[in-house]
């Protein structure tokens, strides 16, 4: 069967709209971070009709991340994350415009993201000082930014959330990440709405003491509902 972008995104057109369509094409979005929340929240958006699209992660697929990672099989262990997952997209939708940035958000590498550049950022990393600092700068750009809080150590996606940073509760890295502006004595320059869940299990005993336990289905779940957020913001469906 031949292959055609209208076609694909034929069933999108008649949710939002011809217009809608054409404004998630415009849209240029940024996802810092694309492991078990990134990955999803890329696959939805470009699947949804984001066509302008930057993926950035330094880290590479490894054998551990293939229980909830997108692009993360047997195949692509090795391969740079934002690579894998650039094929995949790529895959999805050939037309897109999908840039692999193989770099850590970092305070000392923040000017290479560019973020003024992006009318919409996902923050979906993991370190509180990286992520401290993305947030700050994100938000003195025009930006639109969605940030995820923690995904590990939950199994139930009915609990997943979404609410203004300062309004999420019973949530850990939330706590953290509040604690540490405080400490500082830098705060976000204007509201942001997360993604964020307050159920909170208890790790088990492992071989492999490092990181927390995590699902595939808690954290596609966070990518999608943060997909979400920026379909509906940029169609203007949110609230119909």
């Amino acid at each position: 069967m031949a292959y055609s972008t209208p076609d694909i995104f034929s069933r999108t057109e008649r949710l939002a709209g011809k217009e809608a369509l054409e404004r998630l094409s415009d849209v240029k979005v940024l996802i810092v971070g694309t492991g078990g929340v990134g990955s999803w929240c890329a696959e939805s958006l470009v699947r949804s009709g984001i066509t302008q699209l930057t993926i950035a992660d330094s880290d590479v697929v490894c054998a551990s991340n293939v229980n909830r990672q997108l692009m993360a099989t047997a195949r692509t262990i090795g391969i740079p994350k934002v690579n894998a997952l650039r094929e995949r997209l790529s895959d999805i939708n050939p037309d897109a415009c999908i840039t692999a940035l193989y770099e850590r958000f970092s305070e000392d590498t923040a000017s290479l993201f560019r973020l003024e550049e992006y009318d919409y950022i996902v923050d979906a990393i993991d370190s509180i000082p990286d992520k401290m600092t993305l947030i700050l700068k994100s938000l003195e750009t025009g930006a639109v930014l969605f940030s995820s809080m923690g995904a590990a150590l939950k199994t139930d996606p009915s609990r997943i959330s979404v609410a203004e940073f300062w309004k999420v509760h019973g949530c850990p890295l939330a706590k953290a990440l509040r604690t540490g502006f405080k400490k500082s004595g830098r705060f976000p320059s204007r509201k942001f709405q997360c993604v964020f869940s307050d159920e909170r299990l208890e790790n088990r005993p492992s071989a492999d003491e490092s990181g927390n336990g995590v699902a595939v289905h808690i954290t596609a779940s966070f990518g999608f509902r943060i997909a979400s957020l920026v379909f509906n913001d940029v169609t203007g469906l949110a609230g119909h």
